[in-house]
């Protein structure tokens, strides 16, 4: 619980930062005046000032502000005072954007008195700052830790109870066997295969395999299902077949298996990788069943039997409670690039996540994506806490995922949001003068309405999680 806490404190408050100041940065180049800075909304819970910024952190932690001279939108929508009456405006640049006043001439120093370029560029500043972050972190990730290469579409392992109805074949496919073509397509890697199978229209889908009977399965509807066919498939992964964790009360523990031990053998066949171990447990439920195990440089055996578990289908398939030692990610060859090469992969990971992000995004418009499938804070929270378990590694380069999320979400046209303003801006650019004021002012408060109902709407879908639904 504390690490989760911990690690959702850390993503956010570093990507909420590297927002802000971009917003912040770009405002002092244009010499616009910028009286606070603040990380999160609300209350301040600590802060000190610097020249003419204050610098504070504020009570709710989900989002942050750059406030600066000239603008009252945002005043006008959190119900401050307007500054109709006082010799300065001040102006709030959020993740929700920029927005003007327009009831006098502006000072030298305030955001309105900048030209439309410089304008959109302290709006746009955001942004650019979460995606140059994202890019520098993949970069970073590809020279420190290499890149790891693509496996083969050779099916190293099945979830038979995450499998959806109609794809139950693919339990049957022999172990190692490579896939060839998917829907009559020729499939290269492990990442086309799973690609085909995202982008196939749902119905009956025929796989062919080398050195295996073909199968049809059927691809379905629901995006839910369709992610967890996905899921259930894994490529062949050499990894050791170490035991790791042990479920409390299960058959392992039951027979005094260990953290750290290596099982060698089951049932008197050798195993060499941990796919091996699971398909020689899956196949034996009820069984009485003999483990060769290696511990400490001796070797033991012990005998258990495997938890018998039954699909939908009637199947039954064997569990013994054990979890890897090992790191599935780390276990495949990696390529170590230079500090050219390690760019370019910054570069290719930031677009190919983009691309994504863009493409659900759209698909939600559409109806392809079920909403069901936002996330709130209690997800990122969840995201967060996993993947700070996984390692430094695992966790920079969700921190690099979720800032890309948040740049893409952010140029949404929404009042409220940066791509909000920045449309603003745009219909000033094309009528030669902006929106007046109370028109920005509406427009932002149907745009906040519309971010704080998209916001409850992923924290429900959250709890419905929680609770299985």
């Amino acid at each position: 619980m504390l690490i989760t806490l911990l690690a959702t404190i850390i993503v956010l408050g570093v990507l909420i930062f590297v927002h802000e100041l971009g917003h912040f940065v770009t405002a002092k180049l244009v010499d616009i005046e910028v009286p606070r800075f603040s990380i999160g909304f609300g209350p301040k819970v600590f802060g000190f000032r610097r020249g003419e910024t204050e610098y504070v952190i504020s009570l709710l932690p989900l989002g942050g502000y750059v406030k600066m001279a000239g603008m009252e939108e945002m005043e006008r929508i959190e119900g401050g005072k307007s500054h109709e009456d006082e010799p300065v405006g001040s102006t709030v640049v959020t993740d929700a954007g920029l927005v003007g006043q327009e009831h006098r001439r502006p000072g030298p120093r305030e955001f309105e008195a900048k030209s439309l370029p410089a304008r959109a560029l302290v709006i746009s500043a955001g942004v650019l700052m979460n995606f140059l972050f994202a890019f520098l972190v993949f970069a970073l990730s590809a020279f420190v830790w290499g890149v790891p290469e693509v496996p083969e579409a050779r099916i190293g392992g099945v979830t038979e109870e995450a499998l959806p109805p109609g794809a139950e074949a693919l339990a049957d496919v022999p172990r190692g066997a490579r896939v060839v073509a998917v829907g009559g397509e020729p499939v290269g890697d492990w990442a086309e295969f799973q690609r085909r199978l995202a982008d196939l229209p749902p119905g009956p889908v025929p796989i062919e395999f080398e050195g295996a009977p073909s199968i049809t399965i059927r691809i379905p509807a629901a995006d839910s299902a369709r992610a967890s066919l996905i899921a259930a498939l894994d490529p062949v992964i050499p990894l050791d077949p170490v035991i790791g964790t042990v479920v409390a009360g299960s058959p392992a523990e039951q027979a005094g298996l260990q953290p750290g031990d290596r099982i060698r053998a089951v049932a008197g066949q050798p195993v060499a990788t941990w796919q091996d171990l699971v398909a020689a447990i899956e196949a034996r439920p009820g069984q009485p069943t003999e483990v060769e195990v290696e511990r400490e440089g001796r070797v033991l055996s012990v005998t258990l039997t495997p938890e018998a578990r039954k699909l939908a289908s009637g199947r039954e398939y064997g569990r013994i409670g054990v979890g890897s030692a090992g790191d599935p990610s780390r276990a495949l060859p990696r390529e170590r690039p230079g500090p050219i090469g390690a760019l370019a992969q910054g570069a290719k990971r930031t677009w190919e996540v983009t691309a994504l992000t863009v493409g659900f995004l759209a698909d939600l418009i559409t109806g392809d994506v079920s909403p069901r499938n936002l996330g709130g804070p209690i997800l990122i929270g969840q995201l967060s806490g996993r993947v700070a378990r996984a390692g430094i590694e695992a966790f920079l380069n969700f921190m690099a995922l979720f800032s890309v999320n948040l740049a893409v979400l952010n140029l949404l046209p929404i009042p409220v949001l940066d791509g909000g303003h920045l449309l603003f801006l745009g219909v000033e650019a094309v009528r030669g003068r902006a929106l007046s004021l109370e028109q920005r002012v509406r427009l932002t408060q149907v745009g906040f309405i519309i971010v704080v109902a998209i916001m409850i709407w992923a924290f429900a879908n959250d709890v419905l999680r929680l609770f299985g639904l």
